[in-house]
């Protein structure tokens, strides 16, 4: 039997490490060093025996994985027995979680967590499997704990303090992280999905950051591990789309709910169809939810605004240093949304790190995200420091900054009308010079009375002679345009409109008259040939063709009017066999009244059943007309009573009519 092994020195907590000298420091990690060797050198039985037994180690490796969970592994130090120590506790922890009964302080959420989070997801998902299959009764004993405490404390909201549940959710999202089957054990059940859709409503950004870090990390770890359960997450994710589908309808904006936020910040959606391709999965319930989730994106996407940061002058009394040194103290403020973006991911990562991976794969999120969670990173990143962050000082000067340079290029001269004038030349004389307005005191009528500027008048009679009294202005009487020879001149491209418009409704119409199915809207109607000569015809669509039947068919009017303007026996087209005379006639008696008179065709000739004469000529005469040939008879006497009977009827009668109605009606005005 091996013998006793001395107890583990408690690790100290910060306000006692700032109190350790570096030389004490460095003492006591060769200590913890030389005890855990031997414990790591003991045989399988000893192990069990001893150290599995070993209180003290147990609160060793706890107080060490909190600390480091909460400082960083920075409060080792940088020496190399820092990094020693780092890797004996490492394999210490694995030791004791594979054995068969290890101590139950190490099966617990917390140090699960704080283990995934100091070693990562590419050390601690293998250990993390194994002990779930070995110790899943203690281990899930331990998470349903705290599963049911955090919905409970979800559900409640603002009644509660809502500090511990965001404390919790950021303390499990490392374990989480790294094993599907936490993340599996979460999402089994609507109860924790759904607390978290209801707490989100709760407005605290950084709760609801939390949240959203929580609700994805839970549904990837879904199609992780040796055998994804993508069953699971398909009901998970059609629970997410009704809460989005009922948040929607709600009376507030859809675009506040956690699932916008979720598909619109973090690459789920095309993780999970990566991941569905990778293994060959043919679900379509799982793609068409998919699909669903993608319709709440909101605009914009990943973009968000940048920083406003205030800018110090460099005036050049910084410290020099080499260039290998000046990218670490650089604030990249081009990346500090998508540097925040993805911390709120994996809190653990420092901003430096995460701005070598933007680097790397040229300020894509999405694939750094994706190079993270499938820890697949090239060797120079995965062996960097994952928790430094950047300076937030200004760049230092490079030595190549001292180098001389030459004279940049001055800014061009501007230049105006004024360039080389009097006042330019300084030529000015003194008396031109005056402020505000001149002569203020002057009025109108001593700017009338004072002749010195006015034209002489040799000026004014030289200007008169220069002009020709004869030389008119061009005569545009005749004019195309102003004679009206032209019609529609200024609206020619209306009149080209009007005509087609014409010639399309001509077209429909004799369509909708031949056949009115030619107009239905059946896919059948829409296919074939008379459709599709119609619209060829016409330049229109299906839908405005069966649209112009409908309105026909809604208006009686129209109809009828198309009707009458259309019809065959309403159309000129271009031929006519007789050309009837508009001229007046006299009759063939020679009465010279103008309704009487027919052409030798039967044809009314102009004026008939017009006059005011009851059969007498235009110009009252019996017996001719007074614009018949000169020398007959008839033509002679309507002449000379032309103006016989003019004052017994027209003017005198009229005048009368007037006399006798103001009688009856009074005086006018």
């Amino acid at each position: 039997m091996a013998p006793a092994l001395p107890p583990f020195a408690p690790f100290p907590e910060a306000p006692w490490r700032d109190h350790i000298v570096p030389e004490e420091w460095q003492a006591c990690l060769s200590l913890w060093i030389s005890l855990a060797d031997a414990h790591i050198s003991l045989s399988k039985n000893d192990f069990q025996s001893l150290s599995v037994k070993d209180e003290s180690l147990t609160k060793f490796l706890t107080a060490f994985m909190r600390q480091l969970a909460s400082f960083g592994v920075g409060i080792l130090g940088s020496s190399e027995s820092a990094a020693v120590l780092l890797r004996h506790v490492y394999m210490l922890t694995t030791a004791l979680l594979k054995t068969s009964a290890p101590p139950s302080d190490i099966l617990q959420w917390e140090f699960l967590s704080d283990f995934s989070r100091v070693y990562g997801k590419k050390r601690t998902s293998s250990v993390l499997g194994t002990a779930f299959k070995s110790h899943t009764l203690a281990i899930e004993t331990s998470l349903h704990g705290v599963k049911k405490s955090l919905i409970l404390a979800l559900d409640s909201g603002i009644k509660d303090d809502l500090r511990i549940p965001e404390a919790r959710l950021k303390h499990l999202n490392h374990l989480i992280h790294a094993s599907p089957d936490a993340a599996a054990l979460f999402m089994a059940g609507s109860d924790f999905l759904d607390g978290l859709i209801s707490c989100y409503k709760v407005m605290n950004p950084p709760l609801r950051k939390t949240i959203i870090a929580t609700a994805y990390l839970c549904l990837i770890g879904l199609t992780e591990g040796e055998t994804p359960k993508f069953s699971v997450l398909i009901d998970q994710l059609y629970s997410l789309k009704a809460a989005a589908d009922a948040h929607k309808a709600g009376p507030t904006s859809g675009n506040d709910s956690m699932v916008a936020e979720l598909v619109t910040v973090t690459p789920l959606l095309k993780q999970v169809q990566h991941r569905l391709e990778q293994s060959g999965s043919t679900a379509t319930r799982i793609k068409s939810v998919i699909t669903g989730l993608e319709g709440f994106k909101k605009p914009g996407g990943n973009v968000r605004p940048k920083r406003l940061v205030k800018r110090k002058i460099d005036k050049g009394k910084a410290v020099m240093a080499s260039e290998d040194d000046e990218d670490l103290g650089a604030l990249r403020v081009h990346q500090m949304s998508q540097i925040s973006q993805i911390q709120d991911l994996f809190p653990d990562l420092g901003s430096a790190f995460i701005s070598k991976l933007l680097d790397e794969y040229h300020d894509d999120t999405e694939q750094v995200v994706a190079h993270l969670l499938e820890d697949n990173l090239p060797p120079h990143l995965a062996s960097a420091d994952r928790t430094r962050d950047l300076s937030p000082e200004r760049t230092r000067r490079r030595r190549s900054s001292l180098a001389p340079r030459s004279t940049p290029p001055q800014l061009p001269t501007r230049h105006n009308v004024f360039d080389d004038d009097d006042l330019d030349n300084l030529t000015v004389g003194v008396s031109n010079l005056h402020f505000g307005k001149r002569d203020q005191d002057k009025t109108a009528d001593d700017i009338l009375k004072d002749r010195s500027t006015a034209p002489n008048k040799a000026a004014i009679l030289s200007a008169l002679s220069a002009f020709d009294a004869d030389d008119d202005e061009r005569d545009d009487t005749y004019d195309a345009a102003d004679a009206g020879f032209t019609v529609n001149d200024a609206l020619a491209d209306d009149a080209d409109d009007q005509k087609r418009k014409d010639v399309v409704e001509e077209t429909l119409f004799n369509a909708f008259k031949s056949d009115p199915k030619l107009f239905n809207r059946d896919s059948d109607t829409r296919r074939s040939n008379y459709r599709m000569k119609l619209k060829n015809d016409t330049g229109m669509t299906d839908e405005a063709i069966e649209g112009w039947a409908v309105m026909l068919g809604r208006n009686p009017s129209q109809l009828r009017s198309l009707e009458v303007k259309y019809s065959a026996a309403n159309m000129f087209t271009g031929q006519q066999t007789a050309l009837a005379s508009t001229s007046w006639k006299a009759s063939p008696g020679g009465s010279g009244a103008e309704e009487s008179g027919q052409e030798s065709g039967g044809v009314n000739a102009r004026g008939g059943f017009r006059g005011r004469g009851r059969g007498r000529g235009r110009g009252g005469g019996r017996g001719g007309n007074v614009a018949g040939p000169t020398g007959e008879k008839g033509t002679e006497n309507a002449r000379r009573n032309k103006e016989a009977n003019k004052s017994s009827r027209a003017n005198h009668n009229r005048r009368e009519g007037r006399a006798r109605k103001m009688a009856r009606a009074g005086f006018p005005g």
